[in-house]
């Protein structure tokens, strides 16, 4: 609510359940119904930032007052004392079919942490899911699609793809156990399920150098901006076409060097 007021109602809270990995090794917190905490979480913030009524929230993840084992009793609901301006945006870091479903039901938008834009079919489905369960008339023209497109400018094709694929195969290979990874199961679906499972085995076998090598160049060019000027401008074509039918809402350009962001934002703005 701090940023919200402090940046005129501008603020966009994103948030994201993780993967078991991270959540049971580095949160401490058992992993179990993810997205049913993601619901929860978004139920509770949308209370606080609207000031109501004092907050109250009696779900499976989260108990507000808490009332459970070890209270002291004392909990009673509060409401904040901060005043914000209304209508705070949320979005989710979504990609899987359930995840991309929960976003579209009580979200205004997500991230797909990246994206083909020509492959929209893979999300069209648990969109149109969720919309229906939010009701209200909610649809892709007020829900934003916002991903993250790597964009890499340069002469050599191969030097621009090398952190993208290094990125990838750390993402595909190993943020996650074998048979668990999310990022690896997106890929697949993506058209590359050979190459995930090839890119994984090596990274888990600890061969980090010959699984960025595995990383296909056909993939890199699906989801990027990169090479040449005139090559980013082609490509550049493809994410137009998709937010003219609101498939992409906003690129969010990565590593984009200033001189990527200013033709970026000449073809685009």
């Amino acid at each position: 609510m701090t940023l919200q007021a402090l940046s005129g109602g501008r603020f966009e809270l994103g948030i994201g359940p993780s993967g078991p990995q991270v959540v049971e090794g580095w949160y401490g917190v058992a992993s179990e119904k993810p997205l049913g905490r993601t619901r929860e979480y978004i139920d509770i913030i949308r209370q606080i930032v609207a000031r109501e009524a004092p907050l109250k929230h009696d779900g499976h993840h989260y108990q507000i007052p808490y009332e459970g084992a070890g209270s002291a009793g004392l909990g009673k609901p509060l409401k904040s004392i901060l005043h914000g301006p209304h209508g705070l945006k949320i979005h989710t870091g979504a990609f899987t079919p359930a995840g991309v479903r929960i976003a579209a039901e009580v979200a205004d938008g997500f991230f797909p942490l990246f994206m083909n834009p020509e492959r929209f079919d893979l999300l069209k489905v648990p969109l149109e899911e969720g919309f229906a369960r939010a009701g209200g008339g909610k649809s892709l023209e007020n829900f934003e699609t916002q991903p993250f497109v790597p964009v890499s400018m340069g002469d050599d094709l191969d030097s621009c793809r090398l952190p993208i694929k290094r990125h990838l195969a750390l993402y595909v290979g190993g943020m996650g156990a074998r048979g668990k990874n999310f990022y690896n199961d997106y890929v697949g679906r993506l058209g590359y399920e050979d190459e995930a499972r090839t890119i994984q085995d090596l990274f888990l076998d600890g061969k980090q150098r010959e699984a960025v090598a595995a990383v296909p160049d056909a993939l890199v060019d699906d989801i990027s901006l990169i090479g040449p000027r005139d090559r980013i401008l082609d490509r550049l074509d493809a994410w137009k076409d998709a937010g003219s039918k609101r498939h992409v809402t906003t690129l969010v350009a990565n590593e984009a060097s200033p001189e990527a962001l200013r033709l970026l934002a000449e073809a685009l703005l």
